[in-house]
């Protein structure tokens, strides 16, 4: 059996840190393959190396002096090294970072350095086999992802190294060239991982011990989910749940490898568990609340427009023509309402609204701002009679007006539309009159 275990950047940021992570490997011997990211902050005045990195790489290119830049970079990681008292040197390391600066290699270079050299480091702390993400790991010529290609060297690689290091958020393009993945991307890292040496579970360690039914910003102290399947996460993920990176969950997903996701501080707690599908049920008939603000209507009115052959495509393209994707189209038999991000569209507002004038000939549009998206997702809202009706009944008595309704056919979420300044107390209804009610 082998684990795939990853560690954010909260996990990694002091020696201290590094210990409690070492003491998690070695108490499972399952635990093969490792994915660190750069280190993260150690106080909420701190900095992110992967942030120092930008910040240097920027000056490089500016022509300024970078050097006490990249000095007090490689001060953090000789903390760390010095901390857990390891025979390691970086100085060659960090000279070949600073004549690559030089030589203009890229941002994208410059971010991955921070796993690079925490990897470095972790493999000498543990003892194991270092594995260069850009060796492994291939995008091609226009910056996607080859996973087949991917799968195929890593699992060849992996398979004669019994336990490894591989760090995080990077791989490399066909010449060999440095390619990050987006913000957060190491967790995709591990789940490639995973699926490469087929994994009996990818563990993925931070500082939350799993996922909440709801942000704790708004709630004080939301429960915890210990199941959640794939389907409902990425409803979570998209509406702002930002415990794991949203793309990291389809290299296991083909391949049935569960997700826990654990917390470094509390290695004891159970976490969450994400699966493809699962009998067990929720505590609760939602599994979890989410939402964005940010959003705007545009309000699309015409007589017989459920007549018109084409006429949604046709206020569609409109949108696609300015670059603009939409989040959500609830229609009825004469309107239909398109949902954008406010800050996506307010710049060629006017621009869309002549394009559909003159591509749909609509009788009236009306554009209303500042709007909130509230996703209530659960699989047990689907065998679970008057969910809806729980929801706008809690809505009403908070006195929160509903500005659009969207439910998808698989009944696993309900998206609800509020006006952002009721966006905080939609969220505390809600779980109010699942959670709080029935404990």
């Amino acid at each position: 059996m082998k684990k795939v275990v990853k560690f954010g950047g909260s996990s990694l940021a002091s020696a201290e840190q590094f210990m409690k992570v070492g003491k998690i490997i070695h108490s499972d011997s399952e635990r093969k393959y490792v994915i660190p990211s750069a280190p993260g902050k150690r106080d909420s005045k701190d900095t992110k190396v992967t942030d120092m990195l930008y910040a240097c790489y920027a000056a490089s290119e500016a022509g300024a002096d970078f050097k006490p830049l990249i000095k007090a970079i490689q001060a953090r990681y000789d903390e760390i090294i010095d901390g857990l008292n390891l025979d390691l040197s970086l100085d060659e390391e960090f000279k070949t970072i600073e004549k690559n600066f030089k030589e203009k290699a890229g941002d994208n270079y410059a971010a991955s350095r921070g796993e690079y050299l925490n990897g470095i480091i972790m493999a000498a702390y543990l003892g194991y086999e270092f594995v260069d993400a850009a060796t492994v790991i291939f995008f091609n010529g226009n910056g996607e992802f080859d996973a087949e290609k991917t799968n195929t060297v890593l699992s060849e690689r992996l398979s004669k190294i019994e336990r490894a290091v591989i760090p995080g958020f990077y791989g490399a393009y066909e010449d060999g060239s440095v390619k990050t993945f987006s913000r957060g991307g190491s967790d995709i890292t591990g789940s490639i991982v995973a699926r490469a040496v087929k994994a009996s579970a990818y563990e993925n360690w931070t500082d939350v011990s799993g996922f909440l039914v709801a942000d704790p910003r708004i709630i004080d102290k939301p429960m915890g989910i210990d199941t959640i399947t794939y389907r409902e996460l990425r409803e979570l993920s998209y509406m702002g749940a930002t415990v794991l990176h949203e793309e990291a969950i389809f290299p296991v997903r083909r391949e049935g490898i569960p997700i826990n996701i654990r917390n470094t501080n509390a290695p004891e707690d159970e976490g969450t568990w994400i699966v493809e599908s699962t009998c067990q049920k929720s505590k609760y008939v939602i599994t979890g609340i989410a939402g964005k603000k940010g959003f705007c209507a545009v309000n699309i009115e015409k007589d017989m427009m459920n007549a018109e052959i084409g006429f949604g495509r046709k206020v569609l393209q409109a949108f696609e023509d300015y670059g603009i994707s939409f989040e959500h189209v609830p229609s009825g038999i004469d309107t239909m309402t398109v949902f954008v991000h406010q800050d996506e569209f307010i710049d060629k507002e006017q621009k869309v609204v002549s394009a559909i004038h003159r591509m749909a000939n609509p009788d009236i549009i009306d554009i209303e701002s500042d709007l909130a998206m509230i996703a209530v997702v659960g699989r047990g809202m689907k065998s679970t009679r008057g969910t809806a009706g729980r929801i706008f009944s809690a809505l009403a008595h908070a006195n929160v007006n509903v500005k659009m309704i969207d439910q998808g056919s698989s009944e696993l979420n309900i998206i609800i539309g509020v006006s952002d300044d009721d966006f905080e107390s939609a969220i505390r209804a809600i779980y109010n009159i699942f959670v709080e009610v029935q404990l």
